[in-house]
């Protein structure tokens, strides 16, 4: 191909200007966006993040996760514990948290209370039963460890 055959390439100025422009816009709008912790990233260390940490605790707990094999655990008196804190941190903090605070704690206070009850009659009464096990598990399955204890496995 000759000089006079290559195609020339011809950039438009307005475009280039709308492109930076463009680019800026959204660099802007990047920066403006609330930072929100990434994989690696730890979340704020605020009041709603103790609180958070404490309340995974206790559901999990309660039953509410699975472990590697797909069991689930149940851990009376390790989610009691961490329902305690968060009753030792209500009564503590009286006073001097803000409005959503205290609403926010006493919500989560009250819902982890009533499911520790459910869980636990329901846990005593397949105990009773003989049983043992978890609810909602499959009939006959849940075994006590064998070191004893509060915690119940169900595979």
């Amino acid at each position: 191909m000759s000089e006079s055959e290559t195609p020339k390439l011809h950039v438009d100025s307005d475009w280039k200007a709308q492109a930076h422009a463009e680019k800026e816009r959204l660099a802007k709008q990047e920066a403006e966006k609330p930072a929100r912790p990434g994989r690696d990233e730890m979340p704020p260390a605020d009041f709603r993040s103790l609180v958070g940490v404490l309340a995974s605790q206790a559901i999990s707990g309660l039953g509410g996760m699975q472990d590697e094999q797909g069991r689930v655990m149940v851990d009376l008196m390790g989610s009691r514990f961490a329902i305690d804190l968060l009753g030792v941190i209500q009564e503590k903090t009286k006073g001097n948290l803000t409005p959503e605070e205290e609403k926010d704690l006493t919500e989560v206070l009250a819902e982890l209370r009533t499911r520790f009850v459910q869980i636990a009659q329901a846990v005593a009464a397949k105990m009773a039963a003989g049983k043992g096990g978890v609810p909602g598990a499959m009939p006959g399955i849940g075994e006590p460890p064998a070191s004893g204890g509060s915690k119940l496995v169900v595979p």
